[in-house]
């Protein structure tokens, strides 16, 4: 019987289980890989490292203490908790099942992909998916967004108040456009709305370079730019808990200031959550968070 199992090995995790070891706990963390989405890093060709503050550098240590702990971690991943009154059970893919007190997920989000040719090959040289992370990088820059909702809409904001010219690319916006930020960007004159495109292809060298859009009268066109950003939805990878704590309507683990859910004994931290904004430093410190009130609610019986 574990005190805590963290589930998850992305910022927020690997500091959940960090805490958690220093607290002295009976800690495992379960999780398919070291570093999650940290891991990648969006290369341009005028870009030194120096200029860059990278994420993986940020969780580099606790990583790093982790890779030799190997009682500490099992590779693996979640596919279902179950709440057993005093305990919990955590079963993995694997088919493995391990016992804990309490449970911390920390399972982050999975980007919702375009499917296209040339994505694969071109994501993080030129074409990534976190404009909130990368929009610093392209001051005086030509820049595309493609996405459908509201964070399309905000990255394109985001980027439009550094880029020279800012593109967005859209199969159909809807009542967006009609928010005080669609009105804004409808106005802006380094801003363009490409309503009612479909992505077909990215194109480039060494980095993407450009994206073949076909509007709806079948006619297809190369548009370049320097950097281009897909801001489609997020999906929380909360499938694990659901039915078992509160989720909102995105899917995210609801929880209170302290990373507590709403069944106790299970906490949350990063961005399968509902906190704002999905940045590495603000996972670390919803990971050290969740971990201390982790250790709150077993102090009594420790």
């Amino acid at each position: 019987m574990y005190d805590l199992i963290v589930v998850g090995g992305g910022p927020a995790g690997l500091t959940a289980t960090i805490y958690g070891l220093r607290k002295r706990l009976n800690v495992l963390m379960i999780t398919k890989d070291l570093g999650g989405k940290t891991q990648y890093r969006l290369a341009l060709p005028w870009i030194q490292d120096y200029q860059v503050i990278r994420g993986l550098e940020v969780v580099n240590k606790f990583r790093s203490e982790l890779e030799y702990l190997e009682f500490a971690r099992h590779m693996d991943l979640v596919e279902k908790v179950t709440n057993k009154k005093d305990h919990f059970v955590i079963t993995t893919k694997g088919g493995e099942e391990f016992q804990t007190r309490t449970v911390i997920i920390a399972t982050g989000t999975r980007q919702v992909r375009l499917n296209v040719p040339g994505e694969k090959e071109f994501t993080m040289r030129g074409l990534c998916y976190s404009a909130l992370s990368y929009a610093p990088l392209f001051i005086d820059k030509e820049v595309i967004v493609i996405g459908d909702g509201d964070l399309a809409l905000r990255a394109t904001a985001e980027l439009a108040t550094v880029a020279k010219h800012a593109s967005l690319v859209s199969k159909g916006l809807g009542k967006s456009l009609s928010t005080a930020l669609g009105k804004k960007l409808a106005a802006a004159k380094n801003v363009k709305i490409l309503k009612d495109y479909q992505v077909m292809e990215f194109k480039g060298d060494e980095f993407a370079e450009a994206v073949t859009l076909k509007d709806l009268s079948g006619s297809v066109v190369d548009f370049k730019a320097d950097g281009i950003f897909i801001e489609q939805a997020l999906t929380p990878m909360s499938q694990m808990v659901d039915g078992l704590v509160e989720l909102d309507k995105q899917g995210r683990i609801i929880i209170d200031c302290g990373s507590r859910t709403t069944l106790p004994g299970i906490f949350a931290a990063g961005d399968v959550t509902n906190t704002y904004a999905e940045q590495v430093l603000v996972a670390v410190g919803e990971g050290a968070k969740a971990a201390l009130s982790a250790y709150e609610y077993l102090l009594p019986t420790l």
